[in-house]
């Protein structure tokens, strides 16, 4: 399995936005749309704002491979599911500080258990 590089990860995990562009089942990539990431150790995640209504949760679920850019980084992807409740609790505290900014609005769906349960590990391909 493929890893992410140290300035791949430095160069995600401090832009605010990841365009994400999941898979379809017959291998055509959806249209990006922007999303959070967050950096935990030397991973990246990301979560549905609408958890599992959000449609490029469902289609990255699906297929679990799609591609990102963000930070100038260009990659295929791997979509693993996380469901770990200390991962999660670790994630919500990144999310937090990273995004503290929009605090009320748009980082409390982010962590609420609706969200945690669209958890996404994104691993280069």
């Amino acid at each position: 399995m493929t890893t992410w590089t140290s300035d791949e990860l430095n160069r995600i995990a401090t832009t605010d936005e990841l365009e994400m562009a999941p898979l379809r089942d017959d291998g055509t990539p959806r249209t990006a749309v922007p999303i959070w990431v967050v950096r935990e150790g030397d991973d990246l995640y990301v979560r549905s704002y609408r958890g599992i209504d959000g449609s490029w949760w469902r289609t990255a679920r699906g297929s679990h491979e799609g591609h990102i850019r963000s930070g100038g980084v260009d990659k295929d992807v791997t979509f693993i599911e996380e469901g770990d409740p200390g991962l999660n609790d670790r994630l919500d505290n990144a999310y937090r500080s990273k995004y503290g900014r929009y605090s009320g609005t748009y980082v409390e769906p982010m962590v609420a258990d609706t969200a945690r349960a669209t958890t996404l590990r994104l691993v280069p391909r």
